[in-house]
């Protein structure tokens, strides 16, 4: 059974920093890339940041670019987003997804599994 289980979110000051974990389990997870998502109340779903199977690559979306590093650790099927100087529009609920062979890196139907979802609110 495919999981995906993301962990630390929570309340933010602007300005702070946040580390967000995925944990994957069930599946050939150093064959498929990773990407994280946010949705706020709202809006569409946004993909921020996605990390190649082939070479770890890390890309990012213009939102976050410059405030964000992604990286994946294959031996413990986990990677980890790290964002800086975080705004009140980066308050969402971020996702771990996981895709085989995504094209369209920011288009969520690209990947298979997901998570349930991290709550992040920045905010004083």
């Amino acid at each position: 059974q495919v999981h995906l289980v993301e962990s630390g979110g929570g309340l933010v000051q602007p300005g702070g920093s946040l580390t967000l974990s995925c944990v994957a389990s069930g599946f050939a997870f150093k064959y498929y890339a990773i990407a994280w998502f946010r949705q706020a109340p709202g809006k569409e779903r946004e993909g921020i940041s996605c990390i190649s199977a082939s070479d770890g690559r890390a890309y990012y979306a213009e939102s976050v670019e410059e405030r964000a590093t992604f990286s994946r650790d294959n031996a413990k099927n986990t990677v980890v987003l790290q964002m800086n100087d975080l705004k009140p529009d980066d308050t969402a609920v971020y996702y771990c997804a996981a895709g085989s062979n995504p094209v369209e890196i920011w288009s969520a139907p690209e990947y298979e599994y997901w998570g349930q979802g991290t709550q992040v609110t920045v905010s004083l």
